[in-house]
Parts: structure tokens; sequence; C-alpha cells
């Protein structure tokens, strides 16, 4: 092993979620679009029956005027009576009277029948004629002249028909004034369902259904508090065993999740102090190697036991990892020179078992680094480790460490680089998981994530740098005040 040192000079996007529809606004919509589709459904025959009524009045009107005819002689009626009787009945153009050998005509064209366009026949109508005479009277010009023809009144023996010869005009307006009135009432009706629906449907199933809706999100963002399980109204109906059956889930999942949250915390600690243990270990086993170097009988004797007990607790704390969590201690920073704490890592290349590794130190006496000495040497040793097992395994030609540090803006970075194998492109992207990157036979896979982890304590970064030959990383540790 070579080591060669040298010192130079110091040198939020925010998430809003997309405006909607609540559910009470699209209750109340489809509320009233019910309620406007039954109107609509109950004006037609509403309207059509009006229509029938209005014709039928006018009929009754023709048949007043032909029972007032029948009580005098016609030659005996005053010129001007025929068109007084039809002024009153509005619209009226002429009116025909039939019975037994009779036949009246009663007209403002003297005894010229008026021209007719259409004719409405109330005595024989198809259940869908009334709606299809409304339509027909909305729809078309009330410009010409429609004959009406209705049955007689069974008050009038000599009468069996009627006829009454009209403008459709007034109908027209009539059935309009009509739909307007009832388009005012029914809007007036709709309003008013809609809201006492919408109140009961409210108070009834939307807000439990948000109350519902509301536990769960601030139960998911917090499983395991006692407080976010949902307390059952007491209902009996299925938004109550909706609320019990949430509320026996989330007892059930808060105390699964607390029971596996102590389980991963009590795994991790333990991965962690078995990694920790393996580095003292293997520091112990160092001195160990040296001891078996002097020439005393005992240490001689005693230093093989002690190498191979050393052996197997290393190799037992690679076997026992398991997974968890563990929280690492707030560092206690202080500027302190880095170059010390990166030369009490350089007696790592002796775990190459004899292969040559050399370490260049490329870091000035007047840099200081404003850390925890202890984590900061801890984040140093994982790096150095891997490198220094990356290039024994590898057997790399002209294996070779180099480790660089500089402060430069309120921050100081330390990159350690060597020229082994490099990081395999398949694990790049999780080299800071814990478990996930070790590909090294009894690796723990523990190294770089805690590294990472101590990094982040202290404000900054571990980092994985793009490099030509092996691998690269750099440690930024930024001055207090300065992150």
């Amino acid at each position: 092993m070579t080591i060669v040192a040298s010192h130079v000079g110091a040198g939020p996007t925010e998430l809003r979620p997309a405006r909607r529809l609540g559910l009470s606004s699209r209750l109340i919509l489809l509320t009233l679009l019910v309620m406007m589709v039954a109107e609509i459904l109950i004006y037609l025959p509403a309207a059509a029956s009006f229509r029938r009524s209005w014709l039928s009045d006018r009929l009754m009107g023709a048949q007043m005027v032909a029972l007032t005819l029948s009580v005098a002689p016609r030659e005996s009626l005053p010129a001007d009576l025929e068109t007084r009787l039809l002024g009153a009945i509005k619209g009226a153009q002429a009116i025909g009277v039939r019975g037994p050998g009779t036949r009246w005509l009663l007209t403002t064209q003297g005894d010229v029948e008026p021209a007719i366009e259409r004719e409405i026949d109330l005595r024989q109508v198809p259940w869908y004629g009334p709606i299809r005479g409304l339509v027909h009277t909305l729809t078309s010009s009330p410009a010409g002249n429609t004959r009406v023809i209705g049955d007689g009144s069974p008050g009038i023996p000599a009468v069996e028909w009627v006829e009454l010869v009209l403008n459709e005009q007034p109908l027209r307006d009539a059935v309009l004034a009509f739909t307007r009135n009832f388009l005012i009432v029914s809007l007036v009706i709709s309003g008013a369902t809609a809201a006492l629906m919408y109140l009961a449907l409210h108070f009834l199933v939307v807000r439990p259904v948000q109350r519902l809706s509301t536990n769960i999100a601030a139960f998911a963002a917090h499983p395991e508090e006692g407080d976010r399980v949902i307390v059952p109204s007491g209902r009996t109906d299925e938004i109550g065993i909706a609320e019990k059956a949430l509320s026996q889930m989330q007892v059930i999942l808060a105390t699964e999740l607390k029971q596996k949250r102590r389980l991963a915390d009590l795994g991790l600690a333990v991965s962690k102090i078995n990694h920790e243990l393996r580095n003292m270990l293997t520091t112990a086993q160092l001195l160990g190697d040296r001891l078996s170097s002097l020439s005393d009988p005992a240490v001689k004797r005693i230093a093989p036991r002690l190498i191979r007990t050393l052996d197997r607790a290393i190799e037992f704390c690679g076997a026992t990892l398991a997974y968890g969590r563990a929280g690492e201690t707030a560092p206690k920073r202080r500027r302190v020179p880095l170059l010390p704490i990166v030369m009490d890592q350089l007696d790592l290349t002796q775990l190459a078992d004899g292969y040559s590794i050399r370490v260049d130190v490329d870091v000035s006496e007047q840099v200081e680094i404003d850390a925890d000495p202890e984590q900061l040497g801890r984040i140093l040793l994982n790096l150095m480790r891997n490198s220094v097992q990356a290039l024994a395994q590898s057997k790399t030609p002209d294996a070779c460490i180099s480790v660089s540090g500089e402060r430069r803006n309120g921050h100081v970075t330390v990159t350690v680089r060597d020229n082994g194998p490099g990081v395999p492109e398949r694990i790049r992207t999780r080299i800071f998981s814990a478990f996930q990157a070790s590909e090294r036979s009894g690796g723990t896979g523990l190294g770089l994530p805690v590294a990472e982890e101590l990094a982040r304590l202290h404000g900054g970064s571990l980092a994985l740098c793009p490099s030509s030959v092996g691998a690269c990383f750099e440690i930024t540790i930024p001055d207090r005040g300065k992150v």
C-alpha cells in the first residue's frame, strides 16, 4: 500500500385541486332537471286539456246563441242582433246549428259561409289528438279560419251538433297565456321542491358523506393517531353501518400500523447497530492483525484466536441485518480542520489483504468544516470502505483512491473518487436506499444510506457524480446559516 498526501492552498409548485361541482351542487342541479322534465310531462296534457276546455266553452256559447234564436222567428229579430251575438263569442266568424230538419247559419258575412282552412271535431278525438292539436296551435300560423264541431247540449233537444267558425289567434293567445302562467308556477314549485329536496338530502346524505370523506382523508394523512378514528353517529341506516365499519377498520389499521412501525424501528435500529458494530469490529481486526506481527509468544498464541473471533462477529453482524427505522441524533457541529478527519480513515486500505491501494489526499491544512467530526468521519468511513472493497474485489491495476476538499461560498465540498469498476448503471437510482444497493457478498446495503442521511442532517447532501472511470461521490456541507 502506498499513501501519497499533498496539501494545497485553500480557495415549490403548489398543487391545487381542480375546481369542480361538488356533490351538493350536482344534487340540486339534478333535482332541478328532474323537476323540469316532470313539469314538461305535466304541461302537455294540462295545456291540451285547457285548449279543449277553451273550445268547448266557445261551443257552449254558440249553443246559447242558438237557444236565444230558437225562441223567436228569425225575421222578427233586429238587424244588428246577429252581429252582437257573434261578438259575444271572441273570434267567432260564424255559428252553425244542425238538428232534425233544422239548419241555422249565423255569420258576419250575411248568408255566405266563411272560407275554412282547418277543422277540429271534438266529437271523435283519439287519445293523442289533444296533444297533437296543442302542438299545431302553438306552431302554425293563426291567420286562417277554423271550424270547430261539437255535440249539442242535452238541454236543447232540437240541436244535434254545433259548429263554430273562428280565427285561431284568440285560441293561440289563450294557450300562450296558460303556458306563461304554467311556467311561472312550475318554476316556483320546482324551486321550492328542489330546495326542500336539497335540504333534506344535504342533511340526510350529503353531510354524512362529506363527514366520511373528510375523516378518511384526515386518517390517511396520519393513520396512526387515535383521534383520527371516526366516531359513529348512531344512525341505523346504510350510512350508519358504513360509519361503524369504517371506525372498526380504522382502529384495526391504526393498531397494525403502530405495531409494524415499532417492528420497523426496531429492525432498522438493529440493522444500524450491526452496521456500526461491524465497522468497529473491523478496526479491532486491524489491530489484531498488527498484534499478530509482534514477537511476544503470548501474543502470537492469542492473536489468531482473537482474529477468528472477530471474523465470526463480523460475519454474524452481516447476517443479522433487518428492516426498520431508527433516527440519527442531531449533529454536534463545530468548526474543525478537515484534513485530520480524512487522515484518520487511511488505515482502511489495510482491509485489502495485501493488495496495494494508493490514497491521494488533496486537502489543505487551512480548510475547516462546520460539522460533527464523528458523523463526518462515519460518512468518509463508509465511502472509503466501499472504494477499498470494490478495488480489492476487482483487482484493479494501479488501484487508487483520491480524496479532495475545498471551501467555496460558505460550503465545503469533499470528493471521494476511485478508479475501480464504478457503480453499475442498474443500481444508480437506488444506491441511497437501504438494503438495495449492495451487490457484494456479505454487504449490508446500509453504508451509503447512512452516509446520505448524516449529510442531510448537516443540511448538506451526498451525491453520485458522473465519472468516466470508477465511482465519484461528492459531499457538500454548508456552514450554519448558509443552508
